[in-house]
């Protein structure tokens, strides 16, 4: 699988993109604020329909503009063809020229893992970007998994609306609450069976690079102890005050131990890097195994910042895609991949808002 053709019209900083790539690894090359990251942020987009930089679709329209547009043509097992309009009226996504109705039909047509220095907000960030990384990998592997997610996020919404009207409806609250536990359940019995198969995963990633022999656990902590029903029951008097469901599986997170201490207050920012890049690693191997083919490699200007050890902890993944037709999309400021890479490279030059083939002629890094 990888991204074939990518247009951008009024997408952050182009006005318009029309590029064509082939499987392999695509460096980007340019000067710092030049649209590098603009396009590794897209093609994200295109897998994941968020910005992995946090960002709100206001902000990815480009200066001046109504809206923009994101598309491209992903080419697997037959070419799928993605087409999104974002503008603050008017939401557009389509695959193969019909509209998406539902997300659980668009989800996994294109599977990406970024890394990037927004990744260390996985290990000392608040639990809702842990939450946010299982889910996201849950959903592009476990059938299922994403219509109950929203199913339950629609009844939290409902609820929450309710609790915080001044006189509440114990009927409709008790109707939200019993729809909210169904759909909980199946949440935290996902989360709880898929967190014992990842951790070896991201064990082994974290002893590969680690530079010294530092023990990581990793445990799922649910947002709830016991029963969900009596949980709810139990959080009532809470409720009344603070307006909102306290208790829920929209309260769970990760927790990552570094020697048996927590890793977000008690690790120095080395091992933080080591953990964040070892749950990626992590991640794209999940996906490669269960799928069968390896996911699109995003990596932002990462290299530069890393040491020598953890800069090759990146060498086998990037090499097991290349065997398996993978594609990569790796930005820097200058020539600093891994040297053991040993395989041929495709370079662009990105400047002002523009790719162009590189030549290493002037204006080139």
């Amino acid at each position: 699988m990888h991204l074939s053709r990518l247009k951008l019209r009024d997408f952050r900083n182009y006005p318009r993109l029309d590029a064509e790539f082939g499987p392999g690894c695509h460096v980007l090359l340019g000067d710092n604020a030049q649209g590098k990251t603009n396009i590794l942020e897209a093609v994200y987009l295109l897998a994941t329909l968020r910005s992995f930089r946090g960002c709100a679709g206001a902000q990815m329209i480009r200066q001046g503009a109504k809206g923009y547009f994101v598309g491209g043509s992903v080419t697997g097992q037959g070419i799928h063809e993605i087409k999104a309009y974002w503008s603050p009226k008017e939401r557009r996504l389509s695959l193969d020229e019909r509209p998406i109705r539902r997300l659980a039909d668009y989800f996994g047509i294109l599977r990406a893992v970024v890394f990037c220095s927004e990744d260390l907000a996985l290990v000392k960030g608040p639990a809702q970007g842990r939450r946010r990384f299982l889910d996201l990998l849950l959903a592009q592997t476990v059938p299922g998994y994403l219509a109950l997610l929203m199913r339950y996020a629609k009844a939290l919404r409902s609820r929450n609306a309710l609790l915080k009207q001044s006189m509440v409806d114990l009927v409709q609250l008790d109707g939200f609450t019993q729809e909210l536990v169904l759909a909980g359940e199946a949440l935290i019995a996902a989360r709880r069976d898929f967190v014992p198969a990842l951790a070896p995963r991201v064990h082994a990633a974290f002893q590969k690079i680690a530079s010294e022999r530092d023990e990581l656990t990793l445990d799922y902590h649910p947002g709830v102890s016991g029963d969900f029903a009596v949980a709810l029951a139990q959080s009532r008097n809470r409720e009344r005050v603070m307006k909102t469901t306290v208790v829920g599986p929209h309260r769970d997170d990760l927790t990552l131990r570094v020697n048996e201490r927590a890793a977000g207050p008690f690790t120095s920012e080395g091992q933080k890097r080591t953990l964040a890049i070892a749950l990626k690693l992590a991640q794209a191997e999940h996906l490669a195994r269960v799928h069968g083919t390896p996911p699109l490699l995003l990596i932002d200007d990462v290299m530069g910042e890393l040491d020598a050890r953890r800069r090759s902890a990146f060498v086998p993944l990037l090499q097991e895609s290349f065997r398996a037709g993978g594609q990569v999309f790796m930005t820097c400021t200058e020539e600093n991949w891994p040297r053991q890479l040993g395989c041929d490279l495709i370079r662009w030059r990105v400047q002002q808002g523009r790719l162009s083939p590189w030549d290493g002629g002037p204006g080139g890094v």
